[in-house]
């Protein structure tokens, strides 16, 4: 099943920001999503939404992975 969502789904410019900075700016660039600051390695669900972006940081609270609409 493919799913369309609208407006930007991926942030890789993010990569090596402080993760609440990225999750402001990607809830300012999309504000129909809602990022949420993990890090890197935690569980998640593996359902597909719209209005959610996972935004994995290291221990040091930076960005590892380009932030995008799961």
């Amino acid at each position: 099943m493919f799913v369309m969502c609208e407006s930007k789904a991926l942030w890789p410019e993010l990569v090596g920001q402080k993760g609440n900075v990225a999750a402001a700016k990607i809830q300012k660039e999309n504000p129909r999503v809602h990022a949420i600051v993990l890090p890197e390695g935690s569980a998640t669900t593996m359902d597909f939404r719209c209005d959610r972006v996972w935004v994995f940081v290291n221990k040091y609270g930076l960005v590892v992975a380009p932030p995008q609409i799961t």
